[in-house]
């Protein structure tokens, strides 16, 4: 559902892929981060996204104005996964409050997966 409000000069309606995009854009822009995840229904395996498709690994629910964003996500093997997260909150929550001026309520980041490079 789309958020909308007027201005001085009519209204303005952001879509939540909108949301989904700065929030993906802005996660990716993170050291550690492989990719978003998405969940495959036949097997309740995760597999990683497409750069062209990362906003499926991603839901966005506004309430009242406020924004909450669940993130589902594939790091690097030897990163500190929760230095990574916090960096991945902090930047998709300064990035969404800057751009649609609206308050980030919470950014919930599920780690689906490791890869490993060989």
């Amino acid at each position: 559902m789309p958020v909308k409000s007027k201005t001085d000069f009519g209204f303005l309606s952001i879509d939540d892929s909108v949301f989904a995009s700065l929030a993906g854009i802005s996660a990716m822009e993170s050291y550690g981060i492989v990719g978003m995840a998405s969940k495959d229904a036949k097997d309740g395996l995760f597999q990683l996204l497409k750069a062209e498709s990362l906003t499926k690994g991603i839901k966005v629910s506004i309430k009242d104005n406020l924004v909450t964003i669940d993130m589902h996500v594939i790091l690097e093997y030897g990163v500190k996964i929760s230095v990574v997260c916090k960096n991945i909150i902090d930047k998709v929550k300064f990035n969404i409050e800057t751009f649609t001026g609206l308050k980030v309520e919470n950014v919930n980041i599920y780690v689906q997966g490791i890869r490993v490079d060989k």
